[in-house]
């Protein structure tokens, strides 16, 4: 029985474009150039941070990322760059007396701005504030301890094979991927998710009826 559902963030909840966008502008590449090379990084199962190293070898995020908040350039995440069902399907299944919980490989800035959101969600983290990211099985173990409920009875929802399905259903979660974004698209229909998923959806609205059922 499910008692817990918990979402990534990027292309779950959040559209990125935006946030590529404005990286390509930082380092001055064109947008499509830009979103061409981190689709060609993704299709070969490489971290989307070997992007950065075609166009500025040894780039190094994190002092990047800083130098952008310093200029006034930094992270920002506002009611718009939410996907549209997501209100409405965190608030149905909490309507369904489920736990919800929103964790994602984001930066401890980012949950701080998730946070301001107010989502309909009893739960908010990021592998920045847990020192910890996905795929490793200690972020996984870090949701369950969140929950309080038993592995088999959590469905972690992703768009990534290999951040969010592979691993989640390797410690024990069940699986939602969610068909939008570069990796759910990419990978709705791959051998290693067709095996771990336990439900590949298109809305986010399909949950509660799957996980009620």
């Amino acid at each position: 029985m499910v008692k817990a559902v918990v979402f990534d963030v990027g292309e779950t909840l959040l559209d990125d474009s935006r946030e590529w966008g404005a990286w390509a502008d930082w380092i001055g590449i064109s947008r499509h150039t830009f979103s061409t090379v981190l689709g060609a990084v993704t299709a070969a199962g490489r971290d989307n941070a070997e992007t950065f190293q075609y166009f500025r070898p040894g780039f190094d995020v994190t002092r990047e990322r800083q130098l952008r908040e310093d200029a006034g350039l930094g992270e920002r995440i506002e009611e718009n760059d939410l996907y549209p069902d997501v209100r409405s399907s965190l608030q149905a299944l909490r309507d369904l007396g489920l736990w919800v919980g929103v964790v994602g490989n984001q930066t401890a800035r980012a949950a701080e701005l998730l946070r301001g959101l107010v989502l309909p969600a009893d739960y908010v983290a990021t592998s920045g504030e847990w020192g910890v990211a996905k795929p490793a099985k200690e972020f996984f173990n870090r949701v369950i301890g969140a929950t309080q409920v038993p592995a088999a009875s959590i469905v972690y929802v992703g768009d990534h094979r290999d951040n969010d399905i592979v691993p989640a259903k390797a410690a024990g979660l069940r699986t939602a991927l969610i068909r939008r974004g570069p990796w759910g698209h990419l990978w709705a229909d791959d051998p290693l998710v067709r095996r771990d998923a336990d439900w590949v959806i298109d809305s986010l609205n399909e949950l509660p009826e799957l996980v009620a059922g």
